[in-house]
């Protein structure tokens, strides 16, 4: 790792991913703003914003671009990976559908970074009727190396560890 003074603030691009309406935005939002909002606007493209997050003696600051999940953006996508230090996907844990896309979109993060450090991220689990229990998004998560983690925008629930642990993985060198 790089050596930081503790005056010194990072800067890195980071991404979320994953399919649509599974909370992508609303995570960025309420991480940014400390405030739920219940939006059903639908990102068109890719969007970005840029947080600030403090990891023990680390100040950060992450570009955070927001990608479109649905599939008629896929083309438009893949230019926005590039110089991604790290990439979250976000799955629902109320929709099996949005999960079992995971592979895909790992693929299609592959083809425009040159790295291995992902993050799986289970959301909506205040949402009842849940049907991808914890130890499928763990082991899904370990079978690529990557760390899992369970939020709720609504809440606040692992909403603040999830940037902190995107920046910890751009932060990181392999």
């Amino acid at each position: 790792m790089t050596e930081v003074t503790s005056e010194q603030i990072l800067r890195y691009k980071v991404a979320i991913i994953g399919d649509g309406n599974v909370g992508k935005t609303t995570l960025l939002r309420r991480f940014a703003t400390g405030m739920f909002q219940e939006s059903r606007i639908m990102t068109i493209g890719v969007d970005f914003q840029t947080v600030n997050v403090k990891s023990g003696d680390f100040s950060f600051k992450l570009t955070v671009w927001d990608l479109a999940g649905q599939e008629r953006f896929a083309s438009f996508r893949e230019n926005f990976y590039r110089g991604a230090r790290a990439v979250a996907m976000v799955f629902d844990v109320t929709d099996r559908q949005s999960f079992e896309d995971l592979p895909r979109w790992l693929q299609e993060a592959k083809t425009g970074v040159d790295h291995n450090r992902f993050l799986v991220i289970g959301n909506k689990i205040d949402v009842p009727n849940r049907v991808v229990e914890a130890g499928e998004g763990k082991q899904y998560a370990a079978s690529i190396s990557a760390a899992y983690l369970e939020t709720s925008a609504k809440t606040g629930d692992g909403v603040a560890r999830l940037f902190e642990l995107l920046a910890r993985a751009a932060h990181t060198q392999r």
